[in-house]
């Protein structure tokens, strides 16, 4: 069976920090492209930020860019997102997704996420 299990999140305030977790659980981490979603209240879902099989290349939506960083350790099938300078607006349940097994690109849309997590919710407020 093929899970994804986020943790991390909670309640903080503006200009916190909070490091999100996700285990890949039931196949091969290494070989999965793990992606980081949000889901903002009354929102649909967005993209946040993907990183490659090793871990050696990542790209993150613009309001991502300078305060997320995803990283992963294949040792313990985890990837992470490392979340600064959060704002009211971060506020959203948070997935994480896996996909791209045997593809030769990077990164890949959407639609080719085979796994997603049942998130975890992200609150900034003072």
């Amino acid at each position: 069976q093929v899970r994804l299990v986020e943790s991390g999140g909670g309640l903080v305030q503006p200009g916190d920090s909070l490091r999100l977790s996700c285990v890949l659980s039931g196949r091969t981490f290494s070989n999965y492209i793990m992606g980081w979603f949000r889901q903002p209240p009354g929102k649909e879902r967005e993209f946040v930020g993907i990183i490659n099989w090793s871990g050696d290349t990542s790209y993150y939506e613009d309001f991502a860019k300078g305060r997320f960083t995803i990283s992963r350790d294949n040792s313990l099938n985890t990837v992470y997102l490392q979340m600064n300078n959060l704002k009211p607006e971060d506020s959203a349940t948070y997935y994480c997704a896996a996909g791209g097994a045997g593809a030769k690109y990077f990164p890949i849309p959407r639609y080719e996420y085979d796994y997603w997590g049942q998130g975890t919710q992200v609150t900034v407020s003072s």
